[in-house]
């Protein structure tokens, strides 16, 4: 096993918050395997790179030697996760958790060693604890503790209903962590209140108390708000090589280090010395380049990176348009159709407003001509390629 110190630097990297860092040394210090905890609720079929953000870091403590249990919530699923929500979460069923809950393994085993995980499910010891017991683990906490956390104080602040299995969904994050005599817990920073909650049940039970490794939440295309499939700014794990190549080149270059720091497993040294060719000179578009083979590598294959990377200059250093554009038909008004209401339409914009400002940026091209403003309108019958950014391609034939 490497050596503690050397050990907690690596587990550091990219962590936002060790509570506490004193604590998690000294366990690394005893050389004894340490039981790693990171739980998932599988409420949607797939994941995205934000998601893989803790699961690197379990990655990471894998080889360094430790004990890693990916915890499927397939119990809390069925409740719903609070977290984050303004509204309460419409709780999945049985069957619904189950099935996303096998392309969840499918998917992690793309980064962990399946020879070297523990797969576990909550609804292991949950269901055994049985009302009495869910009761008297309801008896652990006051209502005024569950009010502490900031999603709920807001909510109730603003007259907007919490439900009260809604209570529960910590103190049975907890109890995992108990039932697992977790070491070390891992979550985002979102999760902190759920994640010490198992630090306090863990001392209650005469437990030495987990640490709590919390990570950032990954920021998603937009480099502003964080990765989710709700907002549109996602990379699936499961996107195509090419779609998710396109996706990575369009992240800013300030945006990139984040996602060097979070996602990519090339050591410090080599990151550090990308940005020194960049001070030196050398183009971002290149580290980037890098960065999408590395990641398209990891869910596919070398040769899937190196064909999307192919594709890419084919595409956009060389103005080829793609092989699989898709046909669209949208239907105008009185034989003819605004642009807006067409890039809308085709949905290669999610809005008018969007388009508007797209064409006005010049990103907006009919056959690989840049459109002028957003007067030109298209007739019925007339059949264009129409493009939007560097990615978004659709043929579009216009319909009375």
């Amino acid at each position: 096993m490497t050596d503690a110190s050397q050990a907690f630097a690596e587990i550091k990297r990219g962590a936002e918050e060790i509570l506490l860092e004193d604590e998690l040394l000294a366990k690394l210090k005893t050389g004894k395997p340490l039981k790693i905890k990171a739980g998932f609720d599988p409420t949607a079929p797939d994941l995205h790179l934000g998601h893989t953000v803790l699961i690197n870091k379990l990655r990471q403590f894998q080889q360094l030697g430790h004990e890693v249990i990916f915890l499927i919530g397939d119990f809390t699923g069925m409740i719903g996760d609070p977290t984050g929500k303004n509204v309460t979460r419409k709780p999945l069923t049985k069957e619904d958790v189950l099935a996303n809950a096998e392309t969840y393994k499918e998917q992690v085993f793309k980064i962990l060693d399946p020879a070297k995980t523990t797969v576990a499910f909550n609804s292991t010891w949950m269901e055994k604890l049985g009302s009495a017991g869910m009761l008297k683990l309801a008896s652990r906490q006051t209502v005024a503790r569950m009010m502490e956390r900031d999603d709920f104080k807001k909510r109730y602040a603003n007259g907007q209903a919490i439900a009260i299995h809604e209570f529960m969904y910590p103190l049975v994050q907890g109890w995992d962590s108990v039932a697992l005599e977790a070491d070390v817990e891992l979550g985002g920073t979102d999760q902190k209140f759920n994640l010490l909650m198992g630090r306090e049940l863990q001392k209650a039970e005469g437990q030495r108390p987990q640490t709590v490794l919390m990570m950032p939440l990954l920021e998603g295309l937009d480099g502003v708000q964080k990765m989710s499939k709700s907002l549109g700014n996602y990379i699936g794990i499961t996107d195509s090589p090419t779609e998710m190549f396109g996706k990575i080149m369009s992240i800013s270059d300030e945006l990139m280090w984040r996602y060097y720091e979070l996602l990519s497993f090339k050591p410090i040294t080599e990151i550090n010395a990308y940005k020194e060719a960049i001070a030196a000179g050398k183009n971002p578009r290149d580290i980037k380049i890098d960065l999408a083979k590395e990641l398209i590598a990891r869910f596919h294959n070398d040769d899937a990176a190196q064909a999307a990377h192919q594709e890419f200059i084919n595409r956009f250093q060389k103005g080829a348009m793609p092989d699989d554009i898709e046909e669209k038909n949208v239907t105008a008004v009185d034989g003819e159709i605004a642009i807006a209401n067409l890039l809308k339409d085709a949905g290669l914009v999610a809005s008018t407003s969007e388009a508007m400002r797209m064409i006005k940026q010049g990103a907006v091209k009919i056959d690989g001509e840049k459109v002028p403003d957003a007067k030109v309108k298209a007739a019925v019958e007339s059949v264009a390629i129409y493009q939007v950014g560097k990615r978004k391609f659709a043929k579009v034939t216009v319909i009375a």
